[in-house]
């Protein structure tokens, strides 16, 4: 009987030529910076909707992640390094995302007829999520830069006036549009990829995953319109004073400056 040179069992390779390991570990990092990106934007949609509770706040909150709070006046760079941290990781999850993407216009044709076949929700949603990271690699790269670049122009009136006199309001819409769908989505596949929430019943606790995942996008989408609507609205009212800082209304703010956020 022939005795084997090697007693180990090969790796498994992967279409993409890696090892599965490879692909597992890859899957993993693709998982985690598309939870950490949804999680962010979740947040940071609670954050720019300070703005429906009037300037004040919205300066409030702005001068806070600046470190005015901390330090005593504030550091916009702080803001910089945070938008620098987030543009790293969305340009990572896009790269890893990329990865299962169709290659060709052939293997393309070949999905969608097999999405048409089979008439599979998820599979039909993974399609949505698709769509709206491709708009969002062009659209999250322009506002990630815009606000990489004006660290210290954030505020009530700097965050209006670029709404509004510097016409952001189209680019915010489908933004906003695509990002709440693609997070949505994301997040509802990451939960029934890794058995997250998962009972007894797989097939119940799915379902009850989407209606959630609907109501939440729902929810954020209405907040969203409601916060670019704030927004448009003080741009058209400061129009004429476009460059203009805000200043806060509180008698006991030191700094009445609006210094950027």
């Amino acid at each position: 009987m022939a005795i084997a040179k090697h007693n180990r069992v090969p790796t498994q390779t992967t279409a993409t030529g890696g090892s599965s390991a490879a692909s597992a570990m890859l899957d993993l990092l693709q998982s985690l910076s598309g939870l950490f990106l949804s999680l962010f934007m979740w947040g940071h949609m609670f954050l720019v909707a300070s703005i429906l509770l009037g300037k004040d706040a919205m300066w409030v909150v702005t001068r806070f992640f600046e470190g005015y709070y901390f330090f005593g006046k504030p550091y916009p760079i702080i803001v910089t390094i945070i938008v620098g941290i987030v543009f790293a990781v969305f340009i990572a999850h896009a790269l890893l995302a990329m990865r299962k993407f169709p290659s060709s216009y052939r293997e393309y044709r070949a999905m969608k007829e097999h999405r048409q076949s089979i008439r599979h929700g998820d599979t039909s949603l993974w399609f949505v999520q698709a769509y709206t990271g491709f708009a969002l690699f062009f659209l999250g790269s322009v506002h990630l830069y815009v606000m990489l670049t004006n660290g210290d122009n954030i505020g009530p009136y700097a965050s209006s006036d670029r709404v509004w006199s510097q016409v952001m309001w189209p680019l915010y819409l489908l933004l906003l549009l695509a990002v709440e769908f693609h997070g949505g989505i994301g997040l509802y596949r990451l939960a029934v990829k890794w058995g997250w929430f998962q009972g007894k019943d797989a097939a119940r606790s799915r379902r009850n995953l989407k209606r959630l995942k609907w109501v939440i996008t729902v929810f954020l989408l209405t907040l969203g319109l409601a916060t670019l609507a704030a927004y448009m609205k003080i741009g058209i009212e400061h129009a004429d004073r476009a460059g203009e800082r805000y200043t806060p209304a509180a008698a006991v703010v030191l700094d009445a400056g609006e210094g950027g956020a």
